[in-house]
């Protein structure tokens, strides 16, 4: 059996004390964004599992698409993230 090495963490833990790994974020082929998906590859990227740049370069995100969920999740939580919510967090 061959075990991929990756660069990083395999996993990490979070500020609630729940455990997040690579394993839990949204495929690479994702192109249905939901609030869930997004806050997951908002918290693989805060707390340091993947860097800013693997998360665009595997999701084909833009700079600045990440960094609006990033701000979006420091402002004023995941909630912010749903679409519904896009006008009531601006």
């Amino acid at each position: 059996m061959f075990i991929r090495r990756i660069a990083g963490p395999p996993g990490v833990t979070l500020a609630d004390g729940r455990r997040l790994t690579r394993g839990d974020l949204p495929p690479p082929e994702t192109r249905r964004w939901v609030a869930s998906r997004k806050a997951a590859v908002v918290q693989a990227v805060d707390s340091g599992l993947i860097p800013a740049e693997e998360a665009m370069r595997m999701w084909d995100l833009s700079a600045e698409e990440l960094e609006g969920w990033r701000q979006a999740v420091a402002r004023h939580g995941p909630a912010a993230l749903k679409t519904t919510a896009l006008q009531r967090y601006r």
